[in-house]
């Protein structure tokens, strides 16, 4: 379902004074002598701009999950609308079928012929039951699968877009190897021998967003999350309960927020999205992830597949070093 832009149907309570401001912007411009109130709405766009500005630069890690979670906020679909040229979907996984909630294809970025997976989500009630709420399969992971090494051998680019609260979880996605299809993929995209530029979008959750996560570049845009769960799981493991209190605990405590991620190494770099979010400039945000995702496919496309590999193994070896502690009654213990 295409977006068409910006509209105030949603409403974050962090964002109420800005809305208001919107209302008053838009009652002014539909007056037939709108002419007369062109400094009035200059001074107002000025003040929600100036507004929007101390919001988005002082979220807490859990009003960035709600904003990743904006019912305008762009999906791999839409991106793709908007990146793309000559785009062609791809179904099914040769296996057992195909799985809506993961969206692969070929088109063109820009000049550059490429492979691009995403997780879809839906837009409408039928829509997000028929996509699993962007929880996928593990048909889904494996026409991913498949797909890239169709890429792999043509030798096109693959580009992911991560929006996933986590892989689907029911029986019969345990019945057909979920966990086998994420280790598979997780296996196989350490050694494409193509470039691989990963991006998460919106949400990052667990094994279902690593499950085509593994790429030369990983990126996040500014109001996304990654993390090993969502603050709902995790509040509700550690408290038994899931609630605006809980969940703002986990979510700070879980360092999922772009910034974190980019800290840790765990992403190599933050694309900024416009003010105020991707839902409210859904082609503004679409212009700044192509423009990053071309500058990456130019830098990687002069690199031998051999040294690809090699790198993107070093490169994920190294998240996490381990730190070796003194321990010295598990010492004394051992001598004796």
């Amino acid at each position: 379902m295409p977006l068409t832009g910006y509209s105030p149907m949603y409403e974050l309570d962090f964002e109420s004074a800005v809305l208001e401001i919107d209302r008053q912007i838009e009652a002014l411009e539909e007056k037939p002598d709108r002419d007369r109130f062109e400094t009035e709405i200059a001074q107002l766009r000025q003040t929600r701009d100036e507004l929007l500005r101390k919001i988005y630069g002082n979220l807490t890690p859990w009003q960035t999950v709600r904003v990743s979670r904006h019912p305008l906020r762009p999906h791999a679909d839409d991106y793709v609308r908007m990146m793309c040229r000559d785009f062609c979907e791809l179904h099914g996984d040769r296996h057992f079928g195909d799985d809506p909630a993961i969206l692969s294809g070929f088109g063109r970025i820009g000049s550059r012929k490429v492979l691009i997976i995403g997780h879809r989500k839906g837009r409408t009630t039928e829509e997000k039951i028929r996509c699993h709420f962007g929880c996928a399969h593990p048909e889904g992971y494996r026409k991913a699968l498949l797909k890239m090494k169709l890429a792999e051998k043509y030798r096109l680019p693959v580009v992911t877009l991560i929006d996933t609260p986590g892989a689907y979880p029911g029986l019969g996605s345990e019945q057909r190897g979920q966990a086998e299809a994420i280790a598979r993929n997780l296996l196989e995209m350490s050694r494409l021998r193509t470039p691989v530029v990963c991006v998460v979008i919106g949400e990052g959750g667990s094994g279902g967003a690593l499950g085509i996560g593994v790429g030369d570049r990983v990126a996040m845009l500014t109001h996304a999350w990654y993390s090993v769960i969502s603050p709902e799981g995790c509040a509700a493991i550690l408290w038994k309960e899931a609630n605006e209190q809980t969940n703002t605990l986990a979510a700070e405590s879980l360092n999922l927020v772009a910034a974190d991620n980019l800290k840790h190494g765990l992403v190599d770099a933050i694309i900024e999205e416009p003010l105020g979010g991707a839902h409210r400039d859904p082609e503004g945000s679409s212009e700044r992830l192509q423009t990053w995702i071309l500058d990456q496919l130019s830098d990687l496309s002069r690199v031998q597949p051999e040294t690809l590999v090699r790198r993107r193994f070093e490169k994920f070896r190294e998240i996490g070093p381990v730190v070796s502690m003194e321990m010295p009654e598990v010492e004394a213990a051992n001598r004796g």
